[in-house]
């Protein structure tokens, strides 16, 4: 099973942004491999592969996983990259870092 989705981040899927994607796949819970349209996929759990795409902001990506939560994988991991999903980190940071609610 695939899915195509468009990555949003202006740093495209380089550092911070990686870092997150990889993070969110290790989670996922079944096996996700990352890919350009043109090419072969990488597997999504391993930042040198992800980082080797050289993916930028506006390029399509293929996702590919297969198993029980699939569904669940491909959404959350295409929210991520189509900046509709925010990575716990800035949760937390956009709350006052601390957890606590901020400002209010």
């Amino acid at each position: 099973m695939q899915r195509r989705t468009t990555v949003t981040a202006e740093e495209g899927l380089h550092a911070r942004p990686a870092a997150v994607f990889v993070r969110a796949a290790a989670g996922a819970g079944v096996a996700v491999t990352i890919g350009r349209p043109d090419g072969p996929g990488v597997n999504a759990r391993s930042i040198l592969a992800v980082l080797s795409l050289d993916v930028r902001q506006g390029e399509e990506v293929i996702l590919t996983a297969d198993g029980p939560g699939a569904d669940a994988a491909y959404d959350h991991l295409a929210a991520l990259l189509s900046g509709a999903a925010t990575a716990p980190s800035e949760q937390a940071a956009s709350a006052g870092g601390d957890g606590s609610p901020g400002p209010g």
